[in-house]
């Protein structure tokens, strides 16, 4: 099973296949496999900034909902 890297790894690796695919180098099979691999990692980094923007999304705009108060009973 394919471990999950970080953010950071990933934008890491995906700026390496496109600097691969830059260099002109690579056959038609390569630069297809380098292709489907960075798809991916785009994938993976779009999954992850959405995570972080709901994060801060919540921690920006709390909840407009007040608080949920349980009744006391008076004696």
């Amino acid at each position: 099973m394919e471990e999950k890297q970080n953010f950071e790894g990933s934008l890491s690796k995906l700026e390496a296949l496109v600097s691969e695919m830059e260099s002109g180098r690579l056959s038609l099979d390569e630069m297809m496999t380098h292709f489907e691999a960075g798809k991916k990692l785009v994938k993976d980094c779009t999954a992850e900034l959405e995570k972080v923007r709901q994060r801060i999304e919540k921690i920006v705009n709390p909840s407009s909902e007040p608080p949920q108060v349980e009744p006391m009973e008076l004696i």
